[in-house]
């Protein structure tokens, strides 16, 4: 509740007051241009760090690893790229925090803490970096594939291999109405 208290009725009004004193000290026209200005430069901050850290995560994916990193860093700075549209000069300094490199990371790190706290307190366990396996071991009992070598090129022999040949005998839409 206290949350949502401060959310929705104490941040409105603290920002107000901060735009209504800028306001006043470099006037209205400054004030709107500066909060747009924050706005545009927080856009091109999102695209440029949302993009590195996309790359990051699919570099990850490839390599067989879990992008926990990278999907809290997502995360955050789609909170920062919010925060950044919302009017005011307090969230946006709060957007700019989400979108330093150094202060994500962090946030990130701090994130991943708590999701692998609060994951080991309910008897289940998250890991946040590492292997390719999330779990820290083999699902499959230590085979790689439940169902057995799948290449269609089976190298060491083991495979079987069915020859054949096939004759396509289903009836196409043209042939029913033909004998309609």
């Amino acid at each position: 509740m206290s949350v949502f208290l401060f959310l929705f009725i104490i941040m409105p009004i603290a920002e107000m007051a901060v735009l209504i004193k800028v306001g006043g000290m470099i006037g209205v026209l400054n004030t709107v241009g500066l909060v747009l200005l924050t706005a545009v430069i927080g856009a091109w901050l999102l695209r440029q760090q949302g993009l590195a850290t996309l790359l990051k995560a699919n570099q990850r994916l490839n390599s067989g690893e879990l992008p926990a990193r990278e999907v809290a860093e997502g995360l955050i700075l789609a909170v920062g790229g919010a925060l950044l549209l919302t009017p005011g000069f307090i969230t946006d300094t709060v957007g700019f925090l989400c979108l330093i490199p150094g202060t994500r990371h962090w946030l990130a790190a701090q994130a991943l803490k708590r999701m692998e706290v609060a994951g080991r307190s309910r008897s289940f366990h998250f890991r946040s970096g590492g292997g390719s396996n999330p779990f820290g071991q083999d699902p499959f009992g230590g085979r790689e594939n439940p169902f057995g070598q799948q290449s269609p090129f089976d190298r060491d022999g083991n495979g079987d291999i069915i020859e054949g040949e096939y004759q396509d005998e289903t009836e196409s839409d043209r042939d029913r109405i033909e004998k309609k």
